[in-house]
């Protein structure tokens, strides 16, 4: 499946239908699979390509796609728009060893499994002073869960935590290749923008690990107040990019807030790890 930038005319200086090694394929013009499960999804500029490549099809794909199709028709992907944590960045030290790491001089004495299983229990608990979690800097959702995982209220140990996950060593680059593939892209014409359920630490923390430049647009649940899986966040990305949701796809890696959240938006949706699970420059 190729993401194709606004008309066929300028992909076709970009893309070619070229067979490859046996069992992918290099797509040009409208959305279409092969019969065979596994495909070779690009994404190309004549500077560089951009290639996610997926791994064996789910059950209902086709229906899926037939579906849009009889919605939308061909349409191209102007736009694609990618998740934040756990698709474009990942945390470069387990959480539960950041915690315990942090928290010894605090007296925090759990081991980072108890800290682990605490964190989930305490994530999965509703947030009821909100509906959403992440609120402006979401700081009291952070104290909550920071508390809650080490059994430590020190508002000192807190800050020192919370500070830390604004910087580029807690966090990296999911796919060494992504800057390439997205200046590509936008070279391709293609627009491109995070749509994150995260708090307004989003921002510096892209400018510290020199990648916000990258997007035409940022959509951050604690701005746009809406958390995926709302559909709200993904028209509010599709705005801001002046597209419509039926010309994007998303790529994010979970399920529910992602795929289905993108889906209901009216844009087209890959999941991270499944559908998609790499960014190459070919």
């Amino acid at each position: 499946m190729a993401l194709m930038a606004t008309t066929r005319t300028q992909l076709s200086r970009f893309l070619t239908r070229t067979p490859t090694r046996p069992g992918f394929i290099a797509f040009n013009g409208s959305i279409r699979r092969p019969d065979a499960p596994p495909v070779h999804r690009n994404f190309s500029s004549s500077a560089a390509a951009a290639a996610v490549v997926p791994q064996r099809e789910p059950m209902g794909v086709k229906e899926y796609e037939d579906y849009r199709r009889s919605l939308y028709g061909d349409i191209t992907h102007k736009a694609l728009l990618v998740d934040a944590a756990g698709t474009l960045l990942a945390p470069s030290q387990p959480m539960a060893q950041i915690y315990r790491e942090i928290g010894e001089k605090y007296g925090v004495q759990y081991s980072e499994a108890e800290i682990l299983n605490r964190y989930r229990r305490a994530y999965a608990q509703p947030w009821g002073k909100s509906r959403l979690r992440y609120v402006n800097d979401g700081r009291p959702f952070w104290q909550y869960i920071v508390s809650s995982s080490t059994g430590c209220s020190d508002a000192q140990y807190f800050e020192e935590v919370y500070n830390y996950y604004t910087t580029d060593k807690a966090w990296h680059l999911c796919d060494p290749e992504a800057e390439k593939v997205f200046l590509a892209l936008r070279k391709a014409g293609v627009k491109l923008a995070v749509v994150s359920n995260f708090d307004t630490r989003l921002r510096p923390l892209l400018r510290a690990l020199n990648c916000e430049h990258w997007f035409d647009a940022v959509a951050v649940s604690a701005e746009v107040e809406a958390e995926k899986p709302n559909p709200t966040i993904f028209v509010k990305a599709c705005e801001l990019l002046g597209i419509k949701p039926e010309e994007a796809v998303h790529v994010g890696d979970d399920r529910r807030n992602d795929v289905w959240g993108a889906r209901d938006a009216g844009c087209d949706a890959w999941l991270w790890g499944s559908d998609v699970y790499s960014f190459k420059e070919t």
